[in-house]
């Protein structure tokens, strides 16, 4: 019998459940993508588990069946966590771990994970955790006992307060002195944005992993950090660009999208997310090489509707048209196939590569062309560089 040396590495099995309602294509991608995340939390994917059914079991998502055959594969691999693409309800997952006796996370508590990792600034800090307590909060069991109320003492009316509520009050106190914390930050933010703003200000949005960091420093040699994995940068980064005589513009990177990106996550990070509410131009750069590039697409424009930015103009950017089409369609045969065929239901989007060059030029002339149109805030040459 083989030993899984897991004390040195997380091994995790994956696991789907796939409506009747849902694309099969889509699902599919999904568990692609939950892979990366795995991968990006520092987790080695062993196995996986899929299964298709009307709708999920309320005690566990996947039915007792399914958990005997997901305690088999667990113990096949050596799995020490098991990730479930679903979202799951707190007894779904305390149900979930008692029987496999392994770490059960959902998507939402793997990418809570990558942020909490990838944080860098206090202001990233304060919005991970917040997301993180209210998930915390949403996890918390309620059982019969616990919705009973506490005696009243001497003078006092009423039932008292549950013991749920008094277990989750030092929860909902953090919770209120984070947002408190953040409204500040977002407050002194936005005044000293207001102060020093002179140029227009052109947002970087889009599908994480898209190449918007690299795109960044490809065109304002920021030193950004690059990373070939999922939610490489959460901090935002502001350059000045240079794109013609008497044509800058404050370039934004932002954090990146991703499909069912959890809300409280979208909550938390609102005050990051609001300068693309803020910018005159938005560039929605999405990875142009993968084959389902449409969906990436589509997940980028619903989350702008989401917060706010869904009136904001914007270009789409097709990044990464040198690269061939990742799994599952590979080969430069059809990298060159897929290419036009996007372009042809985005007729306006701009083919670039952010590693080569390709295609930047187009990019700034067309960055000019749109703010002509729709900011009056171009600094003028002064009369001294003029002569």
């Amino acid at each position: 019998m083989k030993l899984h040396d897991t004390a040195r590495v997380e091994r995790a099995v994956l696991v789907q459940v796939v409506h009747a309602r849902m694309d099969a294509l889509e699902a599919a991608d999904s568990l692609l993508e939950l892979g990366r995340l795995a991968d990006t939390a520092g987790l080695e994917v062993a196995g996986q588990l899929t299964q298709h059914r009307d709708k999920p079991d309320g005690g566990t998502l996947i039915g007792s069946g399914k958990v005997e055959d997901l305690q088999t594969l667990v113990a096949e691999t050596g799995a020490n966590t098991v990730i479930v693409d679903n979202d799951l309800n707190a007894f779904q997952a305390y149900n979930l771990a008692k029987a496999l006796g392994v770490r059960v996370l959902d998507r939402t508590e793997v990418i809570l994970q990558i942020f909490a990792r990838r944080a860098r600034s206090s202001e990233a800090q304060l919005q991970v955790e917040l997301a993180q307590t209210q998930f915390l909060l949403s996890r918390i069991p309620v059982t019969e006992s616990q919705q009973r109320f506490t005696g009243g003492g001497a003078n006092v009316r009423g039932p008292g307060e549950s013991h749920l509520n008094l277990r989750n009050a030092p929860l909902r106190r953090r919770i209120a002195e984070l947002k408190k914390r953040l409204a500040a930050i977002q407050s002194r933010q936005t005044a000293r944005d207001r102060a020093k703003r002179e140029w227009p200000v052109v947002c970087l949005v889009g599908y994480t992993n898209a190449g918007k960091s690299t795109l960044l420093n490809a065109l304002a040699g920021a030193g950004a950090y690059v990373d070939d994995r999922l939610f490489a940068t959460l901090d935002t980064k502001t350059r000045k660009v240079w794109l013609a005589p008497g044509r800058e513009v404050l370039l934004t990177d932002t954090v990146g999208f991703i499909r069912n990106l959890p809300h409280g996550l979208v909550a938390s990070f609102r005050s990051t997310l609001d300068v693309a509410v803020q910018a005159d131009l938005l560039l929605v750069v999405v990875d142009a090489a993968y084959p389902r590039v449409a969906d990436h697409i589509d997940v980028c424009f619903r989350t702008l509707r989401e917060i706010g930015a869904g009136h904001v103009p914007h270009l789409l950017v097709l990044n990464k048209c040198d690269t061939e089409v990742a799994a599952p369609v590979r080969g430069a045969a059809a990298a060159a196939t897929t290419l036009p065929l996007i372009a042809g239901h985005y007729p306006h989007a701009l083919p670039v590569s952010a590693r080569t060059g390709y295609g930047l030029d187009l990019l700034k002339r067309a960055v000019v062309q749109e703010l002509q149109s729709c900011s009056t805030l171009w600094r003028l040459p002064s009369a001294t560089s003029r002569t």
